[in-house]
């Protein structure tokens, strides 16, 4: 995403989530509706679209963790708030409106900073696909992901979904979540490639926070590009993915951070990422 900006000026109060930013460089972004298992509204979509785009043009975040409060992860969107209203709205409506579901992956995916979903209790509907967009998934024993498009009458590849899951979990595991709904818990989960790493009970947002410390410490520039070129290649022939490793190698090597291991590396000592 580009770093420039027009005359909006940077959003200080978001309404429909809560955001920490720390001198670290670690953002977290809390869903906080926990008497609704932070079932997501219109509003906590569009607020999620427009914080990824603010912060990615910042460039002040080097790692986001994604979590919910309360009992759950997020339970997908509003059954009343979502659901019910989009009975009453015409074609247009309802495309603009699956349009900016679908920006809300966009943005997780092509933000240039690592996103950790750290999962407790359920990740249902959106909010499994929220957290299959994350680069890391970080879980406790307690979830259990649920793809439930079909169990609404809807089709399984909602919000990117079916392009995203065969990508991780192969197409025949993608093919049975998103085709019959059924919950997937934590070891299943890590089976078969959906979870990134299964803590002790309680411990996902922990664990998730160590992990966002260990990549904002790191040489955020070819973080951000390691997973730019991981979406990209995604669908590309070889030799074109070759060709634009080689493009993005080249670039790489005229950066400070290249320099700095060198020079750590001569003068025996750690190096000081600069992101650069």
């Amino acid at each position: 995403m580009s770093p420039f900006t027009g005359s909006t000026p940077r959003t200080s109060t978001w309404d429909h989530l809560r955001v920490d930013l720390a001198p670290t460089g670690v953002a977290t972004v809390t869903l906080a509706r926990p008497e609704k298992l932070n079932a997501l509204t219109f509003g906590a979509y569009a607020d999620l679209r427009d914080l990824l785009a603010e912060l990615s043009r910042e460039r002040s975040v080097r790692a986001l963790v994604l979590a919910g409060e309360g009992r759950g992860f997020c339970s997908g969107g509003d059954v009343d708030e979502i659901i019910g209203a989009t009975l009453s709205m015409d074609t247009a409506q309802l495309l603009d409106f699956n349009r900016m579901t679908g920006q809300v992956v966009r943005a997780v995916r092509e933000c240039p900073f690592p996103v950790i979903a750290a999962v407790h209790g359920v990740a249902a509907g959106a909010g499994a696909v929220l957290a299959l967009a994350a680069d890391f998934r970080v879980a406790d024993p307690s979830a259990r992901f649920a793809f439930l498009f079909t169990r609404v009458g809807l089709s399984g590849g909602d919000m990117g979904a079916a392009y995203l899951l065969p990508r991780v979990v192969g197409l025949g595991h993608a093919t049975r979540l998103l085709m019959l709904g059924e919950p997937v818990r934590a070891p299943e989960a890590e089976r078969i490639g959906l979870v990134s790493e299964l803590t002790d009970e309680g411990r996902a947002d922990e664990a998730a926070q160590t992990l966002a410390r260990r990549l904002a410490e790191g040489p955020a520039l070819a973080y951000a590009q390691t997973k730019a070129l991981l979406t990209a290649e995604l669908d590309m022939p070889l030799a074109a993915a070759v060709e634009l490793d080689a493009a993005t190698q080249a670039l790489l090597m005229t950066g400070d951070d290249y320099q700095e291991f060198h020079t750590a590396f001569t003068e025996k000592r750690p190096p000081k990422w600069r992101g650069r």
